[in-house]
């Protein structure tokens, strides 16, 4: 049973501190997430649904600032197929760029590894170099997950990601002010949510409703089950890598910058790095 107390909202606030411990419990439905084996998140005893109060506009936080950083050499020891990632036979990008390599991040914001990864990841992220970019992927497992992954695309669709994508993560883990895992799903406060950062609760609601928005989370269903994704956080590399491994979520990036080093040798028409051996 998931169960909010202050020693675990305390350890969202501070991921790296607690180290292997909190590697050991990535969310999903099936045996694969980075960095370790997921395992099928645990509900909660539901929650009685309350009215849904009424939301006062806060100021809009701003957006996270990308800083593209150089290419520089990956760090440490090379990934080793099978171990620290794997390659899909076939594969292809979420959302082809051409000229970008693409990070996805498929994930989910009722996971509360997702929830450890975000402050480590985010920074990451935001100092790749300017021939890489990155994109979420919100993984619908559930009643708990959809309604979320829905806003995502609604968000993403009105340009809110940026401001909102944090804050969020914060409310459901942090603040305990939005649904999460185990709890009762709610649109309305997920419409109303987003209201602080501009959007129309009821035009966001039909929205998330939409065909368009229903389209979305079918083909990122399609993406996931085409790219082996069964649990989150999970990193997929130009849609041809899924990192497995990794000791900590530094690490984990530690072994997309490799991949990435390699994609980038790839397009340019130079020799990859060869795998290392399992």
């Amino acid at each position: 049973m998931l169960i909010r107390t202050p020693a675990r909202l305390a350890a969202l606030r501070y991921p790296l501190v607690l180290g292997l411990a909190l590697l050991a419990s990535a969310c999903g439905k099936g045996e694969q997430a980075a960095p370790a084996a997921a395992t099928p998140a645990t509900p909660a005893a539901t929650d009685t649904a309350a009215a849904t109060p009424a939301v006062t506009p806060a100021t809009p936080a701003p957006a996270e600032t990308r800083t593209p950083g150089p290419i520089v050499p990956p760090q440490g020891p090379p990934p080793v197929l099978g171990t620290d990632y794997e390659e899909i036979a076939g594969g292809t990008p979420w959302q082809a760029t051409p000229g970008k390599i693409e990070v996805v991040e498929v994930f989910g914001y009722v996971c509360p590894a997702c929830a450890r990864f975000a402050p480590t990841v985010e920074p990451w992220k935001n100092k790749l170099p300017a021939d890489v970019v990155f994109r979420y992927v919100p993984a619908p497992f559930g009643p708990e997950w959809d309604p979320y992954a829905k806003a995502f695309y609604v968000a993403d669709q009105l340009g809110l990601v940026d401001r909102s994508h944090m804050a969020l993560i914060d409310a459901i883990h942090v603040k305990d002010s939005m649904p999460g895992e185990g709890d009762t799903p709610d649109e309305q406060k997920i419409a109303n949510f987003y209201a602080q950062y501009g959007a129309n609760p009821k035009q966001f609601l039909d929205m998330m409703h939409s065909f368009a928005v229903s389209t979305k989370v079918a083909q990122g269903k399609q993406f996931m089950q085409k790219t082996g994704v069964t649990g989150t956080p999970t990193i997929v590399v130009d849609g041809k890598y899924r990192v497995t491994g990794g000791k900590t979520y530094d690490d984990v990036l530690r072994i997309t910058d490799h991949l990435i080093a390699r994609e980038r040798a790839a397009m340019a028409g130079g020799a990859a790095p060869a795998p290392a051996g399992g």
